[in-house]
């Protein structure tokens, strides 16, 4: 991995180069993907079995579209039982943590005779993507579902590419059915957003869209907000190391490679005070990476995206970390939760040398949906916050009102409102032919 002195110059070169990554970059994509919303918006299933049949070489029609409870069965039995007990474990773990997440209605009323209050309502129908291509994220199955049903949501449905023979991977079928999933469907790409924002003659429209995608799957999402909510819009995945001269450089080369071999777009720093430790990972990197099953695609990403950046001080290093926002940041120095208290912009924070990235992808429990491409300045991980909403409550007595309904009117007439002003006058005036300006 190349090692450069982290300053200025070489601070604002790199988060230059970081957010060339940025869905909002691919813009040339944009025609393409806007005929595919206005196809599937026209013709519905029509266009949803010609697209795939196009990309996904797949012969889908209304009758094989949702995937069926025989499916669901043949799936666990073709599931290795090792693997169904760990998504199992997983499911109970993701499930624990955002169960603490949840929110409660509330209401305030005073002696006066007002009800002030929240009411908290579970989104109806969400709908959630999931790729399939390079790898069959299951994993993303359960960070995705998990959070709604803990939520309260009543309809859940799940959008995924076939593969050629009209099959779903077993891994995806199965953490679809554990986490509680109400339909699956066959349909990959811009057009399953499509499909779930529009709605077709075999899909129901959707309230909120959710889950991961490629660059056509992003820019759908972006281009139907609006008719539904998103969760986000998803860059490529990214990692972020914190190091001293006691960290552990074999271990760091490993968890950089972990992000990089995710995509060709996908980030991988390591920041340290160390150039000892620099040389080293550097060193265990090269190692490591020639004997990764996706070496192609992670040497790709460390040669385009990889930095090792070397700092003078461990203030310099979190002030970068902070600039950079990363998705996901780890903390290995001998004291990273002092460390961590400076820390204002992650997507996800791991603290010590065996709380490795992948721990929070598979099992821990943490959302693994997160902020990308600096959006952790001003964005949250996927919770069970993104799948409720919430209705301010307002209930005044007349005994309650009347102390300040004149007050009330003199905003109203202040910004030239004077039907709001009448609103309130009529309740204690009942001369009607008084100017109410």
């Amino acid at each position: 991995m190349r090692i450069v002195k982290l300053d200025e110059s070489s601070k604002k070169n790199i988060l230059d180069d970081l957010l060339k990554r940025s869905p909002n970059n691919y813009t040339q994509y944009e025609e393409t993907v806007a005929e595919i919303l206005d196809n599937v918006k026209k013709n519905g299933n029509k266009a949803i079995f010609e697209y795939t049949a196009k990309f996904d070489k797949a012969d889908i029609n209304e009758n094989n579209i949702r995937v069926t409870e025989t499916e669901i069965k043949e799936a666990y039995d073709l599931l290795d039982d090792e693997l169904l007990d760990v998504i199992k474990n997983s499911k109970e773990n993701i499930k624990e943590y955002h169960e603490k997440q949840k929110q409660y209605s509330w209401f305030d009323s005073k002696p006066d005779g007002s009800i002030l209050g929240q009411k908290v309502t579970p989104i109806g129908r969400v709908g959630v993507y999931v790729p399939g291509g390079k790898a069959a994220l299951s994993s993303s199955v359960l960070m995705n579902i998990i959070p709604a049903k803990v939520a309260g949501v009543d309809e859940l449905i799940m959008l995924t590419p076939p593969g050629p023979n009209g099959k779903i991977n077993p891994a995806i079928l199965v953490a679809a059915n554990e986490a509680g999933v109400n339909e699956i469907y066959k349909v990959g790409g811009a057009q399953a957003i499509a499909a779930m924002a529009y709605g077709t003659e075999s899909i129901k429209k959707v309230d909120k869209i959710v889950g991961p995608g490629n660059i056509f799957v992003a820019l759908a999402k972006k281009a139907v907000f609006g008719y539904v909510g998103i969760d986000s819009i998803a860059g490529p995945s990214e990692i972020l190391v914190i190091a001293d001269e006691t960290s552990n450089p074999r271990f760091i080369a490993a968890d950089l490679l972990s992000q990089a071999e995710h995509d060709e777009l996908a980030s991988a720093i390591l920041i340290t005070t160390s150039e000892k430790i620099a040389d080293e990972v550097s060193k265990y990197v090269d190692l490591f990476v020639s004997k990764l099953t996706r070496k192609e695609i992670a040497q790709k990403s460390l040669d385009n995206y990889g930095y090792i950046l070397v700092t003078d001080s461990m203030d310099d290093a979190i002030d970068a970390a902070n600039e950079i926002a990363s998705e996901h940041l780890e903390i290995v120095t001998a004291n990273p939760f002092e460390i961590m208290t400076k820390i204002k912009n992650a997507g996800a924070i791991f603290l010590g040398e065996y709380s490795s990235e992948p721990l929070g992808d598979y099992f821990a429990g943490p959302d693994h949906v997160l902020p990308t491409n600096g959006t952790a300045k001003f964005f949250s991980p996927l919770s069970v916050d993104d799948f409720i909403k919430k209705s301010s409550i307002i209930s005044y007595s007349r005994e309650a009102l009347e102390p300040v309904n004149k007050q009330i009117m003199k905003f109203a007439k202040a910004e030239g409102l004077t039907a709001h002003a009448n609103s309130i006058r009529v309740r204690f005036d009942e001369d009607d032919d008084k100017d109410i300006n």
